[in-house]
């Protein structure tokens, strides 16, 4: 089932944030009505800007936790650190605290808060599932609007919410506290989620990384320029760069959206946008593109300067992969970034990353224009070779490599030979000795009903033999890299219209064929 993304509902702030500092007795605990928007408990929560996503419960975990609450039952401590600005950061219990908002405020990613979070835009995605987690608390629980009514007119709600609401002024979540500096909280905060739901390596990278270029220019990628800004310090100008960049990156990255079964070729090249892969993703992209090999030398963005330049070459390199710049090779994702059941392949997308800026180094894109028909038709018959060294290697990270590697050597093998050699050549040069064979069988199964996989793999494959080809490389072309070329030039004498149009790669037109 998809996330619920909470994230908005508990502001995000900076450790070092600093105002009057405040010592004053800490509560012991909170009830329900501390968490109305309108209330001071409430108005002085705040997440630190590590914080991970808080988006990693579904509907129903959400309806058990606010059930835990109004049914009296244990809920862990929640964990807080009080800045000297008087915020109150929540170290632990994030996802418990934003139910329970999500429940008071009717806003489970779709409502006020986050709406003003992100400037009234909020992804496609993220209305559905908080549309579908509100109908199921409503339906299972009710809504917060109804336990309030019960107070004054218990005549105008169900025997239930009439009985629960008895309870809810009396119930309160314990909370204890962390005492000690901004670093004592910090290293608190990622020593109890370690031993919980354990971070992901490259997702630590990214929160150790929140100052540097590259973990704001992820973030601002990952959001399209919208939601928390980790980039407001910078001054006006270097925000609306920022904002700007970003917007397009993530466009380019997650339109047109994705959805299972695939029933068009019309395919994003980043995959899904609104998952809990695409931070990381981006993340690795950002570092990719700008070489960055030893987070630990990068240091700290104090202007925005190097965030605003990092962008500009994430936007250079998708440029390259899939756009209408004049650039673009225009790649077409169902050929190279999903498998044949419709499965995005991360690990490709890495590969032919690096493997474009690599030909973009050697100035070697006309080599690849020359042989690329045979070069993504080979992609397309042995889609089975990228499964399996990815397989062979155990991981994404270690497999790019081998995947790039193979890539340019079907580039080498298809100078002055056939895409039939060329193949042959490349499986049987010893690199690739454990390639076995077609992966995607399936004879053995028995269920009448189609899978998601089987229906893409149906679709894709019939759709790629009759998609809409460059007329002059012969190679598919995407619905975000069309080109119209004149078949014969304007210097040439050639003229506006039908018949000397024609629809090419953006690259092709404006440099392969001059």
């Amino acid at each position: 089932m998809a996330k619920v993304s909470l994230d908005a509902l508990l502001p995000r702030e900076d450790f070092d944030v600093e105002d009057i500092p405040n010592s004053a007795k800490k509560k012991e605990s909170f009830s329900i009505s501390d968490l109305r928007e309108d209330d001071f408990f409430y108005s002085a929560l705040r997440k630190p800007d590590f914080q991970r996503e808080t988006s990693e419960w579904d509907p129903k975990k959400i309806v058990e936790l606010i059930k835990s609450f109004i049914y009296g039952e244990l809920i862990p401590a929640v964990i807080l650190w009080r800045s000297k600005g008087g915020f109150n950061f929540v170290i632990d219990g994030s996802h418990r605290v934003s139910s329970l908002v999500a429940w008071i405020n009717d806003d489970y990613g779709d409502g006020p808060i986050t709406r003003d979070s992100f400037n009234g835009v909020i992804p496609e995605e993220q209305i559905e599932i908080g549309k579908k987690t509100r109908s199921l608390v409503e339906k299972e629980i009710g809504k917060y609007t109804d336990y309030q009514l019960a107070l004054k007119y218990p005549e105008r709600v169900t025997d239930e919410v009439r009985r629960n609401s008895k309870n809810l002024g009396s119930i309160a979540v314990q909370l204890q506290w962390v005492e000690g500096d901004a670093d004592v909280a910090e290293a608190s905060f990622f020593k109890i989620n370690q031993q919980a739901a354990k971070i992901d390596p490259t997702e630590l990278k990214l929160i150790k990384s929140r100052k540097k270029p590259n973990g704001i220019a992820a973030r601002a990628i990952i959001k399209g320029g919208k939601g928390h800004q980790y980039w407001s310090k910078f001054e006006e100008e270097k925000v609306k760069m920022i904002e700007v960049l970003a917007k397009d990156i993530n466009q380019a990255f997650f339109l047109p959206k994705l959805s299972n079964p695939v029933k068009t070729l019309d395919l994003p090249i980043g995959g899904k946008g609104y998952s809990s892969q695409s931070p990381l993703l981006v993340f690795e992209y950002v570092n990719m593109v700008n070489n960055i090999k030893d987070l630990n030398d990068l240091p700290e963005d104090i202007n925005g300067e190097q965030t605003v330049s990092f962008l500009k070459k994430c936007k250079k390199t998708a440029n390259l992969i899939n756009s209408s710049h004049s650039s673009s090779l225009g790649l077409h994702p169902a050929v190279y970034f999903y498998s044949k059941g419709g499965r995005y392949k991360t690990a490709s997308f890495f590969a032919v990353t690096e493997l474009l800026m690599e030909l973009n180094e050697k100035n070697s894109f006309k080599m690849f224009t020359d042989c690329r028909e045979d070069f993504e038709e080979i992609l397309i018959d042995y889609d089975f070779v990228i499964q399996q060294i990815l397989r062979n290697y155990r991981s994404s990270s270690k497999a790019v490599p081998h995947i790039k590697k193979f890539l340019l050597d079907l580039i080498y093998a298809l100078e002055n030979n056939s895409k039939e050699y060329a193949i042959k050549n490349v499986l049987e040069s010893g690199d690739y000795s454990f390639v076995k064979g077609v992966d995607f069988d399936d004879t053995l199964i028995t269920n009448e009903s189609f899978s998601d996989t089987t229906k893409s793999a149906i679709f894709i494959t019939d759709a790629l033999q009759n998609a809409v080809r460059c007329r002059i490389c012969n190679a598919r072309i995407h619905k975000n890299s069309i080109s119209i070329d004149h078949i014969v030039r304007k210097q040439d004498g050639g003229i506006g219209n039908f018949e000397n149009g024609q629809l090419t790669h953006p690259y092709c037109n404006t440099t392969y064929k001059n």
